[in-house]
C-alpha cells in the first residue's frame, strides 16, 4: 500500500514515518519531499517559537537569507566542488550558476563583510534564520528524518577574538541543551567530525534511536561521548574514568561548529579592532533540524501504533469527544461538554485555540478515543456515561501517563491549568 511509500516500494520504513503517514501528518510528493499537513505545521510553529525563545535569550537576531546562492560565492570558499552531487545546482536564464542553499555560511559571511565600518563594539553578532534547506540526498529515507527539502534553524556568530568565540560556542550549546530539556528529549552532546563545514571544533546533539544513522560511543557515567567517526582506532574505555564505553545509535538533531576565520578570510569579513586595525571576525555556526526534531521525537516517544509528542509541541493539547448520536446522553452530554469548553476558554484562554472537537458522533466513543490516542492529543475529554450524574462527571485521558481520571468541571479546569502551550 501507499503507507510503505519511501522513494522505492517495499523499502523498510521507521516508526515515525509510518505513524506520520497513517495519521495524515505528511503526504509524499516526490522522493524525499513531503507535503506538511496542517497539524504538522502547527507542531513546527510551536517548535520554532521555542527555538526563537532560546536563540533570543543568547542575543540572537533573526533574519532570512535567499535560498538561491550564487555559484561564485561557493567557488570562492571551495565548497562548490567539495559538496559534490548533494548540492542542487541550477542556472538562470543568463547562464549564471546558483545552488539551492543546504546551509548559509558563505551567504552570511558575505552579508557581514558588506557592513563596511563594523566596529568591535558591535560584536558579538549572532544571526540566525529558520528556512527551508535543500540537499540532493542519494537515498532519502525515513520520512522527515532524511529528506531532500527540510527546515533548519541555523545560527552564525561573529566574535572579536577566539576566546570570545569559544564563550559564544558554550553559550549556544547550553541554549540547545535547554531546548531539548524543555522538549523532554534525552539528547546527548557528542564530539564530532567537522566534515564539509570545516572549522576546528564540532559537536553533534544526538538523540539515541535504533534507526539512527550515526554510531556513538558513550561513557555510562556521562564523562565522554563521541561519534565513532572521530575516534582513531578502537577506543573501548572512557578516557576520564576508565569505564567500558557502550555503543549506541543516534539521530543527529543539532550540530555546532567553531569555524575560526575559515569563511571570514575568504569574504574578508573584518571589523575595526580596539587598536583601530582591521581584523578578521572569529566565527561559529550552529544548526538545529526543525523537521528532523519533529520526526525524531515521534520516533523515540511513540508506541508502535500511537503517536506521542513532546507536550510542548503537540499540534493540539485537547480533544473533546461528545456522546454518540442516538445515545441517551446525547443531548445533555453535548450541551454540558460545550459549557465545559466555554468555561475552560474563559479560565484558560490559551487553550481555546489548542482544542479539537471530534464531532463524528455517528462513531462510538471508543472508536473516536482510539483515533485520538493514535494522533497523540495529550488530553482527551469525554462526555461519557457519567455526564448525566449530578454534578456531571467527565472522563479525561492523560495520554502521556496513560491514566484515566473522572472529574467534575472544576476538576478538569484544575488539571488543565498546568498545561503549557
Amino acid at each position: 500500500g501507499r503507507a510503505g511509500w519511501d522513494g522505492r516500494a517495499g523499502e523498510p520504513t521507521c516508526r515515525s514515518q509510518k505513524l506520520m503517514l497513517q495519521g495524515g501528518l505528511i503526504h509524499p510528493s516526490s522522493p524525499g519531499c513531503y507535503y506538511y499537513m496542517p497539524p504538522t505545521v502547527r507542531a513546527m510553529e510551536k517548535l520554532v517559537k521555542a527555538m526563537d525563545e532560546e536563540m533570543q535569550a543568547v542575543g540572537g537576531q533573526k533574519l532570512n537569507m535567499p535560498s538561491l546562492s550564487s555559484a561564485e560565492l561557493w567557488h570562492a570558499s571551495g565548497r562548490w566542488d567539495q559538496m559534490g552531487p548533494e548540492l542542487f545546482r541550477l542556472a538562470d536564464r543568463h547562464g549564471k550558476g546558483y545552488c539551492l542553499g543546504p546551509t548559509h555560511e558563505e551567504a552570511v559571511t558575505e552579508l557581514v563583510a558588506a557592513q563596511s565600518n563594523l566596529s568591535y563594539k558591535q560584536l558579538p553578532l549572532r544571526l540566525y534564520q529558520v528556512t527551508r534547506k535543500f540537499r540532493d540526498e542519494p537515498k532519502p529515507r525515513f520520512g522527515l528524518l532524511r529528506s531532500r527539502e527540510f527546515y533548519m534553524k541555523d545560527m552564525y556568530t561573529f566574535d572579536a577574538s577566539e576566546e570570545a568565540a569559544r564563550q559564544t560556542y558554550d553559550l549556544v550549546c547550553n541554549a540547545y541543551r535547554s531546548l531539548f530539556d524543555r522538549l523532554g528529549l534525552p539528547v546527548v552532546k557528542v564530539r564530532a567530525a567537522t566534515g564539509s563545514i570545516g572549522g576546528t571544533m564540532s559537536h553533534e546533539f544526538q538523540l539515541p534511536a535504533d534507526v539512527g544513522e550515526d554510531r556513538l560511543v558513550v561513557c555510562p557515567d556521562g564523562h565522554f561521548a563521541a561519534n565513532v567517526e572521530t575516534l582513531n582506532g578502537e577506543q573501548t574505555s572512557c578516557p576520564t574514568c576508565g569505564e567500558k564505553l557502550t555503543h549506541t545509535r543516534g539521530v543527529e538533531v543539532g550540530h555546532t561548529f567553531y569555524l575560526g576565520t575559515k569563511y571570514s578570510s575568504v569574504s574578508n569579513a573584518v571589523f575595526c579592532s580596539r587598536e583601530n586595525k582591521p581584523q578578521l571576525a572569529e566565527m561559529g555556526c550552529y544548526g538545529l533540524g526543525v523537521t528532523r526534531i519533529l520526526a525524531a521525537s515521534i520516533e523515540v516517544l511513540s508506541t508502535e501504533d500511537s503517536i506521542r509528542w513532546p507536550s510542548l509541541i503537540a499540534p493540539y493539547q485537547l480533544c473533546f469527544v461528545p456522546p454518540k448520536r442516538g445515545s441517551k446522553e446525547e443531548e445533555e452530554g453535548a450541551a454540558l461538554l460545550e459549557r465545559l469548553y466555554d468555561d475552560l476558554t474563559e479560565a484558560l484562554p490559551h487553550l481555546a485555540d489548542d482544542s479539537v472537537l471530534d464531532d463524528r458522533t455517528q462513531l462510538t466513543i471508543g472508536k473516536r478515543l482510539k483515533d485520538a490516542n493514535k494522533l497523540g492529543y495529550p488530553y482527551v475529554v469525554i462526555a461519557g456515561k457519567r455526564v448525566c450524574e449530578d454534578p456531571p462527571v467527565f472522563e479525561v485521558w492523560n495520554q502521556n501517563t496513560g491514566e484515566v481520571l473522572f472529574l467534575t468541571k472544576e476538576g478538569v479546569t484544575e488539571l488543565l491549568s498546568k498545561v503549557q502551550v
